[in-house]
Formats: C-alpha cells, sequence, structure tokens
C-alpha cells in the first residue's frame, strides 16, 4: 500500500512538468497585444517620414494661400462668426484681420522650416497649432470641409517623430506611429461619410437609392457629366458603389502589397471622376494617401534605407 503511494507520488512529480502550467488565455492575450502593438508601430524607413514631411509642409501653405483662404477676408467680418464645439469650448481667439495675417505669416514660415526637417518639433508643433486655428476661423462661418481630417491630424503627428531627413537611413517606429494614425485618419474620411450618410437618410443603405448624383450633376455637373442625366439607373449604381465602398474603407488598412495599391487605386480614381463631373478635388486627403505607399523607393539608390 505504501509502495503504490510512493510511487504514485514519484509518477506525479514526474509528469508534473509536462502538465500545463495554467490556463493559455494569457498567452493568447500577450500574442495578441504584440500583434496590435506592431500594427501600430511599425518600423518605416527615416527617408520615407522626409518625403512625408515635405510634401505635407510645402501642401499647408498651399492650402492657405488657396483652398482655404478666406481666412483674412473673414476678419473684417467678425459679427459673422459662429465658432464650431471646439472653438466654443477651447478659449480660441475671434477672428481679426491682424491675427488672419499673423497665422499666415507663422504659419508659411514655420512650414518652409519644418520641410527641410530641421526644428522638426519647434516648428512643426508651432504650425499644428497655427494651421489649427486657421481651420476652426476657416470652417467657423458656416462650411466645414471633411477632407481636412487627415490633414490637420499630420499637422499634429508629424512633430511626434523627431529628426528624420531624406537623405537619412534607418527606420524609425515613431515614424511608423504616426503614419499609420494618418492612414486611419484618412480611411476615416470614407467610413465617417457613409456614417454621415446612414445618420441623416436614417438608414444604412438609404442613401444608394437617392436621388444625390441626379441632384449634384444638375446643380454643378461639368460637360463630362451631363449626359449621364439621361440614364438614372446608371447613376444609382454608381452611387451604390461609392456607398458599399466606403463602408469597406477600413479593409484597406490591413491590405498589403498589390491588393493595398488596387485599393487605393479605386479611391484615387475616384476623385478623379469627382473632379472631373463635379470640381470636387479632395486634394487634401489625396495628398495624405501617400502615407500608404513606399515612396523612399523613389530617391536615388544612394539615398535608399539598406
Amino acid at each position: 500500500m505504501n509502495e503504490g503511494t510512493e510511487q504514485t507520488t514519484v509518477t506525479s512529480r514526474v509528469a508534473a512538468p509536462d502538465a500545463p502550467a495554467g490556463p493559455r488565455h494569457p498567452t493568447r492575450a500577450r500574442r495578441l497585444g504584440t500583434r496590435v502593438a506592431d500594427w501600430w508601430l511599425p518600423d518605416i524607413p527615416r527617408s520615407r517620414v522626409g518625403i512625408m514631411r515635405a510634401v505635407i509642409y510645402l501642401f499647408l501653405i498651399y492650402d492657405i494661400l488657396y483652398l482655404r483662404n478666406d481666412v483674412i477676408p473673414h476678419g473684417y467680418a467678425p459679427e459673422l462668426y459662429q465658432p464650431l464645439w471646439i472653438g466654443r469650448a477651447l478659449p480660441l481667439p475671434e477672428p481679426s484681420v491682424g491675427l488672419a495675417q499673423t497665422l499666415q505669416i507663422v504659419i508659411i514660415v514655420g512650414c518652409l522650416i519644418a520641410a527641410t526637417g530641421r526644428l522638426p518639433r519647434l516648428a512643426g508643433w508651432t504650425v499644428a497649432l497655427c494651421y489649427f486655428e486657421w481651420l476652426i476661423l476657416s470652417m467657423s462661418f458656416g462650411k466645414v470641409d471633411h477632407d481636412h481630417l487627415a490633414l490637420v491630424v499630420a499637422a499634429f503627428v508629424l512633430p511626434t517623430i523627431g529628426r528624420a531627413r531624406i537623405s537619412d537611413h534607418g527606420t524609425t517606429q515613431a515614424g511608423g506611429w504616426a503614419f499609420r494614425c494618418l492612414q486611419v485618419c484618412v480611411i476615416a474620411t470614407y467610413f465617417g461619410a457613409a456614417v454621415a450618410k446612414w445618420v441623416r437618410n436614417g438608414a444604412p443603405f438609404a442613401w444608394g437609392n437617392s436621388a444625390v448624383l441626379t441632384w449634384a450633376f444638375i446643380r454643378r455637373g461639368t460637360d463630362l457629366a451631363r449626359w449621364s442625366l439621361d440614364y438614372p439607373w446608371l447613376l444609382r449604381i454608381g452611387q451604390w458603389v461609392m456607398l458599399i465602398a466606403e463602408y469597406l474603407s477600413p479593409v484597406i488598412l490591413f491590405l498589403r502589397g498589390k491588393a493595398l495599391y488596387l485599393g487605393a487605386a479605386f479611391f484615387l480614381g475616384f476623385h478623379v471622376i469627382t473632379f472631373l463631373t463635379l470640381g470636387i478635388h479632395f486634394l487634401p486627403t489625396v495628398v495624405c494617401w501617400l502615407a500608404f505607399f513606399p515612396t523612399e523607393k523613389l530617391l536615388p539608390r544612394r539615398f535608399r534605407p539598406e
């Protein structure tokens, strides 16, 4: 009896290392956490950051001079200022000609400095804050453009990267995080548009059966668009394609290689069509699509990361 008990005890001790140490859920959770962290913090070449930084800051100058160039004129009519919610929540200054001119000068000078990769944090944060105020003043007079979502986020995440120039080698996780944030906001522009259609129409797919494109082509359609008014069924198909693509747009965030390029080509092609038929360009969003591409491969070989 004692021998059997002793033998059983010895056997249990020998078999104990082979038994599971505990539940496997923490291991799976850690793996999931690692995958999420790897997705949010990819290593990207510093030269890619340098290219994106130059493009974004130079485009910001173009934006305030040609696309959102109404801030200085708004300064002459401050009584029409109806601040957005964030303008009411934060103690932001009200529009004036002097404020608008100061913001314009600071943004232009800051962008020229930041585009070279110098003083990336000081110049970058200065531009981000001034550009944010510029957009609040621009969009608090009755018109809000959602095509600037990714661009304003780019202005705020680029300063977090630190030094990274076009000629730099090596990789950066800080740049990977900033680019991922930018990618998410690009896609949120489309998915948010689908959600807005849902809220406004009271059903997730009601917009597809509406006459929005017909109304838009009648109101502001170009010569390339007016012929389609004779084929309302074709416009309805176009609406359904647009709506489904907007709902499925988050898939782009998880695509790689040719699949990613095809998805990007679809949405960029959509913007080309809307510009040719309606004169709507969405340039701020289009520029931010560069965050999805390995732009460093366009550089001369001596500047490419090893």
